[in-house]
């Protein structure tokens, strides 16, 4: 059993890189429109080029999937020419990146042609202080400077260059003058739980999608401790009365069930409990990222939307499987020699039929978590879903690739409980 879920757990790292590259790959080349959606299309090229330069755009792709996979302060640190350390802001609890100086976390900020030594002070605050800075010569003589800035970001001074570089504020461009020639986006990679800043609300990807992640959790969770035990009792049910009414009843209603899409369902549940008989939250209103705690009664609609449609095809699954276990030859041996039914479907047939149904579980734990795009949308539920839609629709690359792999790094993990579940139910498979 151990080989065999060792070689599991290595398919499963080969699988997870594999799908990375292909990701960033596929999102990335849609990067050179990035800056024109964020910017608009009267942006003009000189804009557009410095926005792009901000982001790290202009660096080669290799060096951006290394930089988002395990992080960039490695190669800021060579540039820097101090360690670059990550500290939580104690207000908004978001990593600030400083180069450590002797021991003193430092920034650096350009200030009316002067460069200005920001130093983090115990309780968090920065003082400014303009310190002699060895500037560095270049070949053609110029004099730069590597260091911070206040957006997390290693940047290059180039002394007397008068660089322009255009901002995005809520009011729009800015321009401002005295600007760093090079930038490095500081992040420590999404093997670290950085990937990077997420350009729909300019916080931290990780800040903004772990309460989304949490919240699809708690809906995937509820929906799944309603869904299974009722599948699998339906299915069950179904199957030991092969041909009856009763089996005929579930199997129809969980075929329509599974073949109403999920939208034509939440649109119906909306109209029914939500709008004429006003028992339930139509949509769910969250003011607070905790809304969900505070106000569990907008679970209600999604749960009955995502038990509709993935009863039916579970129980028919579970239906199937029963059938082919209580046809077997060991079951009419069974019951030949007499054995109470109850037993035989207890003892004999209800672990071998479990088999087939566990596959479709686990891929429908994998649907539950990642796959309620639509669920979300409809009811305006903040969870991962709703947040991969916003941010493709927007364009944040950075927020569509971190949530990407989260569901695949779930569908991968349900994958490998399968596996392990597979072993318990048939021993057989422990030596293969």
């Amino acid at each position: 059993m151990a080989r065999f879920l060792g070689r599991s757990a290595i398919s499963a790292v080969v699988t997870m890189l594999l799908v990375s590259i292909f990701l960033f790959v596929l999102l990335e080349s849609r990067t050179d429109s990035v800056a024109l959606r964020l910017l608009g299309v009267f942006a003009t090229n000189e804009q557009l080029a410095s926005y792009k330069a901000q982001l790290g755009l202009d660096s080669p792709p290799d060096q951006r999937y290394l930089d988002w996979l395990i992080g960039s302060e490695w190669r800021a640190e060579s540039e820097v020419g101090y360690d670059l350390v990550a500290v939580s802001n104690q207000t908004t609890g978001e990593l600030e990146w400083y180069a450590d100086v002797d021991g003193t976390y430092t920034r650096w900020k350009m200030e009316d042609g002067r460069l200005m030594t920001l130093q983090r002070q115990p309780d968090g605050d920065t003082s400014a202080r303009i310190f002699s800075i060895e500037w560095q010569t270049d070949d053609d003589g110029s004099e730069f400077f590597w260091g911070v800035d206040t957006d997390n970001r290693a940047v290059k001074w180039v002394r007397g260059s008068g660089e322009t570089v255009w901002v995005l504020t809520q009011a729009g461009l800015r321009q401002e003058g005295d600007g760093p020639r090079e930038y490095i986006p500081l992040r420590k990679g999404i093997v670290r739980g950085d990937p990077g800043e997420s350009l729909q609300y300019g916080r931290p990807v990780a800040v903004t999608l772990l309460p989304r992640l949490r919240n699809t959790l708690v809906l995937a969770l509820v929906a799944f401790m309603i869904i299974m035990p009722l599948a699998l009792f339906f299915g069950i049910l179904a199957g030991i009365n092969e041909g009856k009414p009763l089996d005929r009843f579930i199997s129809t209603t969980g075929l329509g069930m599974t073949a109403t899409p999920e939208f034509v369902t939440g649109i119906f549940l909306i109209l029914i409990l939500g709008i004429w008989l006003e028992v339930v939250p139509a949509v769910a209103i969250c003011l607070s990222p905790n809304c969900v705690f505070e106000d569990p009664s907008i679970l209600i609609l999604p749960v009955l939307t995502l038990t509709a449609v993935e009863l039916g095809y579970i129980a028919r699954m579970t239906r199937a499987s029963m059938v082919e276990v209580m046809d077997a030859p060991y079951i009419r041996t069974a019951t030949i020699k007499g054995m109470p039914r109850r037993r035989i479907v207890i003892r004999h047939a209800l672990r071998n039929a479990l088999l087939a149904p566990i596959t479709v579980i686990m891929l429908h734990v994998n649907w539950l978590i990642g796959g309620v795009v639509v669920v979300e949308v409809i009811f305006g539920y903040p969870g991962l879903g709703k947040y991969i839609y916003d941010a493709a629709v927007f364009g944040d690359y950075n927020a569509v690739e971190a949530a990407a792999m989260i569901t695949v790094i779930i569908a991968v993990g349900t994958r490998l409980v399968g596996d392990f579940a597979y072993t318990m139910l048939n021993p057989r498979i422990r030596y293969s």
